[in-house]
């Protein structure tokens, strides 16, 4: 079994915290980090844009990324978030079998 981080962008602080609250307490991920307030500069209706987010940085298991994916979509106010799986190449040993013991 390994472990990913699955990076994705909120509209706000309260809504990154919903979401990573109930991620974890689905035992989808072992821990959520919010990270508020964050600016995006992107495309999006064929005009630049810009706009205050959070984002929301998750601890899972790699087999578990798509159910992850699908949940975060459930529970989303954007018609298309991000939502980015990162592998993890290495760490702390203790801390990945922590994110791994601590997921379904």
């Amino acid at each position: 079994m390994s472990a990913t981080l699955l990076y994705v962008t909120a509209s706000s602080k309260e809504e990154a915290l919903r979401i990573g609250r109930t991620l974890v307490e689905e035992r989808l991920a072992a821990c959520a980090n919010v990270v508020a307030p964050t600016t995006a500069i992107y495309w999006w209706e064929g005009a630049v844009q810009e706009g205050s987010e959070a984002a929301l940085i998750i601890k899972t298991q790699a087999h578990l990324a798509d159910a992850v994916t699908g949940r975060v979509k459930q529970l989303h106010s954007y018609s298309c978030p991000c939502v980015i799986a990162l592998p993890i190449a290495g760490g702390n040993p203790d801390f990945l079998d922590w994110i791994i013991k601590e997921t379904s």
